[in-house]
């Protein structure tokens, strides 16, 4: 089964940090989503390395693309750089966040 960027996306989209009204792909948590035929490659970040809900927040990432990939193994690699900043948020979580005066 051929596993699109655009179905995980879809999937990434209903994970929320419970703290945060904005999904974690919105929030641009993930850095990068490598798939190819022996594993489908995860890597994100969290605004904070202190975020209670961090493990919670890993496996439900997982989970999600783990049920589009079927088969395939999905790994998901926590990584710190480059930091998170702002920036890094679509114009819709910014809005929602109501950060849309911050200069971005």
């Amino acid at each position: 089964m051929t596993v699109s960027k655009e179905k995980i996306i879809t999937q990434l989209k209903t994970v929320y940090d419970p703290e945060i009204p904005v999904n974690i792909w919105d929030l641009g948590l993930i850095y990068d989503i490598d798939i190819s035929d022996s594993v489908i490659l995860i890597k994100m970040t969290f605004t904070s390395p202190t975020c209670p809900m961090m493990e919670e927040i890993l496996s439900r990432v997982h989970d999600v693309v783990q049920y589009v990939a079927g088969d395939t193994p999905v790994r998901v690699e926590l990584v710190w750089e480059p930091q998170w900043d702002l920036s890094r948020m679509s114009d819709a979580a910014r809005l929602e966040l109501d950060l849309t005066d911050a200069g971005w």
